[in-house]
């Protein structure tokens, strides 16, 4: 209907809207004038030929059903829609070919910024950070690298994970494993980091066990079932997310081991269920909602030409602690 109106293929039209700079001035006045003719409301195709914006923002998560993302999610399309823009959901599976064709969505012009939740940087995506530096429409939630090269918002890693290593060597617990992310993920490498400053200076750096695995259920129920049959199983076992923690709560119960009194669990990131576990669920607390909300102020700063470097905005923890920690089995 609209080509017809214009004179003009649908190809073109299709072209215009999705990316008017490559179609000439004079046949984007027809088209928009078709599409107000036809009286499309809201007129959202219209607009993005007037502004060359779109009103949209991609969010890339890692995993839609993690109840961590779900959060940060619920606060990114709150500030969105304050600001009139919406949220395309982009779940990414943490796969590199997903990832690559949300990020193909901005280099379309389908959408006018970029906010991604995992730890990779799509080559594509990286590219236009390399060309375009802080001006380019993209952020980071979450897990923050500088060496990324763009704005993010997250927590200081290290420290919030020094608060549960010294909660639990102030129990008296020697033997602690710890149930870490993949290896390259950059809030792996920080967590990691700032639970080994704490063991390293208490002198029981020995005594700590690490285990790489992802941030699932079923990835802390598969390892803590492992460490609990060790000739002298861990007394404490922090893990590296909430989900991990509920794995590894079942993984005990499963195998006769009460927590705390037989093994205290720690959790991270204070999902909303946490406290509802038995027992309550110690842990670090994530402002998710904050995270997700900043991470979009972060881009419409950077959309509205506001921002002329990279900006990391550290965000505040809190360790709660409840029933699933506690003193040292003697």
């Amino acid at each position: 209907m609209v080509a017809d109106r214009a004179g003009v293929s649908t190809a073109t039209v299709s072209r215009a809207l999705s990316n008017p700079a490559l179609v000439l001035p004079e046949t984007r006045k027809k088209i928009l004038a078709a599409i107000d003719a036809l009286g499309y409301s809201p007129n959202s195709a219209a607009k993005s030929l007037r502004t060359l914006r779109t009103s949209k923002i991609v969010v890339m998560v890692p995993d839609v059903a993690n109840p961590f993302f779900a959060e940060v999610l619920r606060g990114a399309e709150e500030a969105a829609q304050q600001a009139g823009y919406a949220v395309l959901l982009g779940d990414t599976r943490d796969e590199d070919a997903r990832e690559a064709d949300y990020a193909q969505m901005l280099l379309r012009k389908e959408a006018d910024g970029l906010i991604f939740l995992g730890h990779r940087l799509p080559s594509p995506i990286a590219k236009l950070v390399r060309a375009q530096g802080a001006a380019a429409p993209v952020v980071n939630g979450c897990d923050f690298s500088p060496t990324l090269g763009v704005s993010g918002a997250h927590i200081d890693n290290a420290a919030a994970a020094a608060d549960a290593a010294k909660l639990l060597y102030s129990l008296g617990h020697k033997r602690i494993a710890v149930l870490a992310g993949a290896r390259e993920s950059f809030i792996t490498r920080d967590r990691l980091r700032g639970v080994m400053k704490v063991a390293r200076s208490m002198g029981r750096d020995k005594g700590l066990t690490v285990i790489h695995a992802d941030y699932t259920i079923e990835s802390g129920a598969r390892e803590t079932t492992s460490l609990l049959s060790n000739r002298h199983p861990p007394t404490a076992v922090f893990c590296f997310s909430d989900e991990i923690a509920v794995g590894a709560l079942n993984a005990c119960r499963l195998a006769g081991r009460r927590c705390p009194q037989d093994v205290s669990i720690v959790g991270f990131d204070d999902v909303r269920y946490a406290r509802f576990l038995d027992p309550p669920l110690t842990t670090i607390r994530q402002p998710m909602n904050l995270i997700g909300q900043t991470t979009v102020r972060l881009l419409l700063s950077i959309l509205q030409g506001e921002r002329k470097e990279v900006a990391s905005v550290q965000l505040p923890h809190e360790l709660v602690v409840r029933g699933s920690s506690g003193p040292a089995p003697k």
